[in-house]
């Protein structure tokens, strides 16, 4: 018997809550009601069926400068069923991945009646976000109390609540208890020993899990490039074998790293069910809109949208914007050029100290210029991926990704390229890139951890002087921990084409090298077939690295081969239920007649 929400009691007068959501501090009050109906009415009604209370009453409010916050919930059942919904993968009694349903939830591991602990805090709050954000209107025409906000069927209500100023943001709720313990199994004590990525992956979510999880794999891999490559930095040779050593080296280990990271983490996404999760039926994301309509696969309604229309979108629109912005950056990377000029000729003029420290500084304020049109550009990326209507989230990402890949690639690189290969100015070479890297990793330092870290302990002196001062009789810590974390920031294909690359301008270098060229004094055709050949085989060796090393391990595989089996089979003996059903309804009509 399939189990519904509307058959269930999910009333409760107080819960934990686990998302907030911020409005406007002039919404109206007729908007606001109209919100919490439907966020708390039943599915069948068109509501996400959440609970839902203001984190302070009216005198509160009033008190507290009117602060226009809320806290969402959800019952047992309703996160249940929403598990089952979302086609969350959970490990089963007999250690295979499978697709959670509400009737067979006794089959899986760690489940029990009287238990919270089977969801973790990160799906409890994805299933929360996610039946917020699919919310959509049906017959209405605007949003309640502001008639410039249009809907039309299909459309994501939260999304159209954002754009229009009325929603300000909607953020998880930490759970303190919780944290406390990650933080000391994680970071507070300082011990060499690997991260509780189970454990991140069960309070932040996978894609955190898995971001922390390829930190930790890479700052280790990186250990024997950065040992052997010391005395090639310290060093200037003038023998470029070792050069060609290098790079082989390089080559190799690049290749290797990349593909033992695939294998664990295939390894991490099957344990975590991600990996078993079917793409080609997941949900539509929530800022796609269209005309609603039915899904012919999942016989699902949801909003249709025209690809040609999204193909227009792309060619015509993003494309030229994306190529106008890189056109933009090679002219800020030429205007570089020429303050690494000027900077030259007046060291040259004047030779003194002063001027020696000044051949950094274009460098340094070049650097600084690259990290602020990157942000700004990914903003543009992530507006226009979003105007392109994409319908899967996965979609939306790799789009995104691409933008932002290209972008950043030339923004970051193309100085380097120019000086390699244009001026040839080895010494320069250098001394970018040491001054680029260095530079971007202590902008990247400041703005990610020391600016945060301090905005935060600044707004917690203030919050806990407000809290002490209030003699209100309110639930003092969930409203300093409210305001305290809505003041908080938002927090690879990639990885195998930086690679390629790195083979072929390799070879280009050490191509170029007066070393190199002396050995072809007459005929440079030869010495670049050589080089070209010599490229071939280094990315034929890598290509075949890549493909003796499976990217899953083979008893992932086999489980992955099984669980494809037991569906296959389930869905026959499924179609041979619905066969039998139709031959007794087709003999029973028979019969009828022949009675007749």
């Amino acid at each position: 018997m399939k189990v519904t929400l509307s058959a269930l009691d999910t009333c409760e007068s107080s819960f934990t809550p686990l998302v907030v959501l911020e409005l406007a501090q002039d919404v109206k009050e007729e908007t606001k009601e109209w919100l919490k109906n439907r966020i708390i009415s039943k599915k069948e009604d068109g509501g996400a069926q959440l609970l839902f209370r203001p984190l302070l009453n009216k005198y509160e409010k009033e008190t507290l400068e009117n602060q226009n916050l809320y806290l969402v919930g959800a019952s047992k059942i309703t996160l249940l069923l929403g598990a089952e919904a979302i086609g969350l993968v959970k490990e089963c009694n007999d250690n295979t991945m499978r697709a959670f349903t509400y009737g067979t939830r006794h089959n899986f591991k760690d489940f029990d009646d009287d238990s919270d602990d089977f969801l973790t805090v990160a799906e409890c709050q994805f299933i929360i976000k996610h039946e917020l954000e699919n919310l959509r209107a049906r017959n209405e025409k605007m949003i309640p109390g502001y008639s410039q906000a249009k809907l039309y069927p299909g459309k994501s209500l939260l999304r159209r609540l954002l754009t229009s100023g009325i929603v300000i943001q909607v953020f998880p709720l930490h759970d303190n208890e919780a944290l406390k313990k990650l933080e000391d199994s994680w970071y507070t004590r300082f011990t060499l020993k690997y991260q509780p990525l189970d454990r991140i992956r069960g309070y932040f979510g996978e894609t955190i899990a898995l971001y922390f999880g390829f930190l930790e794999y890479f700052t280790v891999a990186l250990i024997p490039m950065a040992v052997i490559g010391l005395p090639y930095y310290l060093f200037v040779w003038e023998d470029y074998d070792k050069y060609v050593i290098f790079a082989s080296f390089n080559l190799i280990w690049s290749t290797v790293i990349l593909e033992v990271w695939k294998r664990g983490c295939a390894n991490m996404t099957y344990r975590w069910g991600t990996l078993v999760m079917k793409r080609q039926f997941e949900e539509p994301r929530p800022g796609f809109h269209g005309v609603l309509g039915i899904n012919p696969i999942t016989g699902r309604e949801e909003p249709l949208y025209p690809s040609y229309k999204r193909q227009l979108r792309i060619y015509l629109v993003s494309l030229p914007f994306v190529c106008l912005c890189l056109y933009f950056c090679l002219y800020v990377m030429m205007i570089y050029f020429d303050m690494e000029a000027w900077a030259l000729s007046l060291h040259e003029s004047s030779g003194s100290e002063w001027t020696s420290v000044l051949l950094y500084v274009p460098s340094i304020i070049y650097a600084i210029v690259i990290e602020i049109m990157n942000r700004l550009y990914r903003y543009a990326a992530e507006f226009l991926t979003s105007w392109e209507n994409h319908r899967l989230e996965s979609a939306y990402q790799n789009h995104l990704i691409l933008k932002v890949l290209v972008f950043n690639f030339l923004n970051c690189f193309a100085s380097l390229f120019y000086i390699a290969f244009v001026l040839r100015d080895m010494k320069l070479l250098r001394q970018s890139l040491a001054t680029l890297l260095i530079t971007s990793q202590i902008l990247n330092q400041i703005t990610e951890s020391l600016l945060p870290y301090w905005l935060q302990k600044k707004h917690h002196v203030q919050v806990k002087r407000k809290v002490q001062a209030l003699k209100a009789d309110i639930d003092a810590t969930v409203y300093e921990q409210v305001v305290l974390e809505k003041e908080m920031g938002t927090y690879l294909l990639a990885f195998e084409t930086m690679s390629v690359i790195s083979v072929v301008t390799n070879c280009a270098l050490i191509g170029m090298s007066p070393q190199v060229n002396a050995l072809f004094p007459e005929s440079k055709l030869d010495l670049i077939l050589i080089v070209v050949a010599v490229e071939h085989a280094l990315l034929a060796l890598k290509f075949m690295l890549a493909f003796a090393i499976p990217d899953k391990p083979q008893h992932i595989q086999m489980k992955l081969a099984r669980l494809e089996f037991e569906s296959l089979e389930a869905l026959k003996q499924q179609q041979m239920k619905l066969m039998a059903q139709n031959l007794k309804e087709e003999s029973r009509e028979g019969n009828k007649e022949e009675e007749a």
